[in-house]
């Protein structure tokens, strides 16, 4: 099944500039291993130990996941992986 993931502006500097792509995945998981073949490095930006990094969250279909890179997808879905905001 296809999605559409957006790259946060952050993230940007490895995709050459692309703010969005065309992935098939089952689940979040897959998609940053995809997102990491394509771009290396990418897993390194969203991920820790297996996990979404501290300070990103994923929301599909603009909810948040709770099952974070576990989380299936059973239907196609806007994906966008959301850097923590800093400052105060």
């Amino acid at each position: 099944m296809r999605h559409e993931v957006w790259i946060p502006p952050v993230h940007r500097d490895l995709t050459g500039g692309v703010e969005r792509v065309q992935v098939e995945a089952a689940t979040v998981g897959d998609i940053v291993a995809i997102l990491d073949a394509r771009f290396p490095g990418m897993a390194a930006r969203l991920t820790q130990d297996g996990r979404l990094r501290p300070g990103i969250a994923v929301a599909v279909d603009g909810v948040i996941a709770q099952r974070g890179l576990r989380q299936r997808l059973t239907a196609p879905s806007d994906i966008h992986f959301i850097p923590a905001m800093a400052g105060g």
